[in-house]
């Protein structure tokens, strides 16, 4: 008999080589309990969370407690059934409200995961005989969703707005083409060149579907994104994001003006065949991303804090993914596994988390020490993480 788990044989014995060297599985750790958006007890210390994507710090914001808690007392913890069926609640088009609100757009659909919101608008959208044009590193929601339609996959250089173009001229013109770009890339953290991509794309004959589940809330003006910040929201199709980062929950969704965006509703089948989230959820992330509309003092603190840090970390000797802060996110370069995990563990010893990254997830075969900032990381904060940084480094020879 074939064993079916013999196709993961190469990553067992990586994972068992690594262990061998004494460190700890950097992909099992449990938090005992959360303290704030940016403290949590893990392995029963107190730990400076830098790994965790709550780039607005709106976990434990009381408003957005408070609705929940009102949801869950007046419409139970779950709903037991799809959107099209017994699954919407009143709580589920007021979020639908509020991001429309949020992004001044005429439509907005909400999924249960981010995850699931690029697989159905994007299988649903492209079919066989349609075309998508991605940027290489997307996420691999993308590519699932790719794969789910059946559509013909023609994928460019990251961030080549060249080679973007190049491939677009290739295609029949009369085909469907979609242009599926990121605004944030959540590996590197580096942002796409969304106006003149934008651009070629829409010369070409195509729809474009921007995901900015890493820029939503702090970036842009309003906090909209890259695209908003890149002034081609009027121009793009599709903006996908999430509720896991910045709104502070989970779920997922996707706005837009075409008018024929509601029969989608009807069409799409991660959206069809899958439960609506419960009550409570939908309540948060509905009061979040009202409060975000009005979260210009936390944007500048954020970016701030990015800012510092990654000027710190350069200053330090540490390679990073960016010639300077881009996102919420700034990456810290690694030699190979072995001393991404041994540097992983030296941090969590210190006090800090943040995230190990590594192959296929990262581009072009790197290991990643992945730092997501907090709008409520305080200066001091800032300030540890960098000293914790450099005794860490040190420590395992990085610096």
């Amino acid at each position: 008999m074939t064993d079916l788990f013999s196709k993961f044989d190469a990553l067992i014995g990586e994972r068992e080589a690594l262990l061998s060297h004494g460190v700890r599985d950097p992909y099992a750790l449990v938090m005992e309990s959360v303290k704030s958006p940016t403290v949590a007890m893990c392995n029963g210390k107190e730990t400076i969370l830098l790994g965790t994507y709550n780039y607005m710090g709106m976990t434990f914001d009381p408003d957005v407690l408070e609705a929940g808690k009102t949801a869950l007392d007046n419409f139970g913890s779950g709903t037991t059934g799809s959107r099209v069926l017994n699954g919407t609640y009143a709580g589920h088009r007021d979020c639908e409200e509020a991001l429309k609100e949020f992004y001044g757009m005429d439509h907005a659909m909400v999924f249960s995961t981010g995850y699931q919101a690029n697989l159905g608008i994007i299988s649903t959208m492209a079919g066989k005989e349609d075309y998508i044009i991605l940027d290489i590193d997307s996420h691999a929601s993308i590519y699932d969703g790719c794969a789910l339609g059946n559509a013909q996959i023609v994928a460019f250089r990251h961030n080549d707005v060249e080679a973007l173009e190049k491939r677009l001229k290739r295609l029949p013109p009369e085909a469907g083409k979609l242009v599926v770009l990121e605004g944030v890339y959540s590996m590197l953290g580096d942002i796409a060149p969304l106006k003149e991509m934008v651009a070629i794309s829409k010369a070409a004959g195509a729809m474009v579907l921007v995901d900015e589940a890493h820029s939503m809330g702090f970036i842009g003006e309003n906090g909209r994104g890259v695209a908003e910040a890149a002034g081609v929201m009027d121009d793009v199709d599709f903006i996908i994001g999430t509720f896991s980062k910045s709104v502070g929950t989970v779920g997922g969704f996707c706005v837009s003006n075409h008018p024929k965006f509601e029969v989608l509703r009807l069409v799409c089948r991660p959206y069809v065949f899958t439960a609506s989230l419960p009550p409570s959820v939908v309540a948060t992330a509905a009061t979040s991303i009202r409060k975000l509309m009005h979260a210009g003092n936390k944007r500048a603190h954020l970016w701030e804090n990015s800012k510092r840090l990654h000027q710190g970390l350069r200053d330090l000797g540490f390679q990073l993914g960016t010639p300077e802060a881009q996102s919420g996110i700034i990456a810290v370069i690694m030699t190979d596994m072995l001393k991404g995990a041994q540097m992983w563990e030296a941090l969590l010893d210190r006090g800090l988390y943040v995230n190990l990254a590594r192959p296929p997830a990262t581009p072009a075969g790197m290991t990643l020490l992945r730092c997501s900032l907090c709008a409520e990381h305080s200066s001091e904060q800032v300030t540890q993480i960098l000293g914790i940084f450099e005794a860490a480094g040190k420590q395992v020879g990085v610096i």
